[in-house]
């Protein structure tokens, strides 16, 4: 790839990066209100969005273990348990996910290698 060519891929890429998230502001920075079907998106992206994410994890876990092995999938579900053990107490999503993702770390580097 020639330096010119990866100049015009980047300058291409943060164009369409600005856009993006100028969009919102051009569409709706004018005082006007969003219709109700952009306000009803924002209300339900996030939690379909988690919702595909854990549908997503744990077929990977079914899909790739062998159902012979002693501990299947039981760092996913100590994690996932984790996540949502801490979501129910302290209401945080940022501190869920991380911890979750921390445990789930741990749990497949040191202990179910």
């Amino acid at each position: 790839m020639t330096a010119a060519y990866l100049l015009k891929l980047l300058l291409a890429t943060g164009a369409v990066t600005i856009l993006l998230r100028a969009f919102p502001f051009l569409a709706f920075g004018t005082g006007r209100k969003p219709p109700a079907f952009v306000g009803e998106l924002g209300r339900l992206i996030s939690p379909a969005a988690i919702a595909m994410l854990i549908v997503y994890c744990f077929c990977i876990c079914f899909r790739d273990a062998d159902f012979s092995e002693k501990l299947y999938g039981a760092a996913e579900w100590i994690a996932g348990a984790t996540v949502i053990a801490l979501h129910l107490r302290f209401k945080n999503p940022l501190l869920s996910i991380i911890a979750g993702t921390a445990v789930y770390m741990l749990l497949v580097q040191k202990v179910f290698f």
